[in-house]
């Protein structure tokens, strides 16, 4: 039914609620299992249009997080692999993550996204957003929400 699904974590306990069960349908379905995570980008002074920080402070920083980011991919890989699950880890580069899960999903031909949601209502989801309501409401693939 579905060949490759797409799973993006943070490596947060609610995301890893997310990796779980998209690797045991991977295993029950016998499909291929993409983990994706975001690192976000440096921000930029909103004025002057660069980083407040040194640039080596800035790339260092940015190293950090997407070394952070692969041990939480390569865990999900590992995961996958000692289910039988064949898994690739992907780290994208962007502070738009909805628009980065879509762009990968495409890229690597996924056919599920799977994520999780916190269940924010009302005005704790109008200030804090939502990156899994984004995809809902973009993606042209089904996609599993999991709270």
């Amino acid at each position: 039914m579905y060949h490759r699904i797409l799973v993006p974590t943070d490596g947060s306990e609610l995301s890893g609620k997310a990796v779980d069960s998209a690797i045991e349908h991977a295993a029950a379905l016998g499909s291929e299992l993409v983990a994706l995570y975001v690192v976000p980008v440096y921000p930029t002074s909103y004025f002057e249009g660069r980083p407040s920080l040194p640039i080596e402070e800035v790339a260092r920083a940015e190293q950090q997080w997407a070394d952070d980011g692969q041990a939480v991919v390569d865990a999900v890989v590992l995961s996958a692999r000692a289910r039988g699950v064949k898994a690739t880890g992907v780290l994208g580069r962007s502070d738009r993550v909805a628009e980065t899960v879509l762009a990968i999903a495409a890229k690597h031909d996924c056919d599920l996204i799977v994520m999780a949601s916190h269940g924010r209502k009302g005005i704790g989801r109008v200030l804090l957003g939502s990156e899994t309501q984004h995809v809902l409401t973009h993606s042209k693939l089904p996609v599993l929400v999991l709270r």
